[in-house]
């Protein structure tokens, strides 16, 4: 099983658009979830995780809000690992 590797969007992507609460997350080198704080969300849980295009395929949930930066990690990789066996 591969680890996981949470990696600031500035140092993961050489282009595109970021603040500094958005992060990729990497399974072997390929980014395969995004970890944001986002402006729409439920209250008390601003921190989104969403499944990159390619890595979603079967896999539920997709996406959701959590209250920290942690909590979203967590939660993402328990949905990743399970569909990993």
């Amino acid at each position: 099983m591969s680890s996981l590797v949470l990696k600031r969007a500035s140092a993961s992507r050489p282009f595109g658009e970021w603040n500094d609460d958005d992060y990729d997350v990497l399974a072997d080198a390929s980014v395969v979830d995004r970890i944001m704080k986002v402006h729409a969300a439920p209250e008390g849980s601003p921190w989104m995780w969403t499944q990159a295009f390619g890595h979603h395929e079967d896999r539920t949930p997709t996406h959701g809000y959590e209250p920290t930066r942690e909590a979203a990690m967590t939660v993402f990789a328990k949905s990743w690992r399970r569909e990993q066996f």
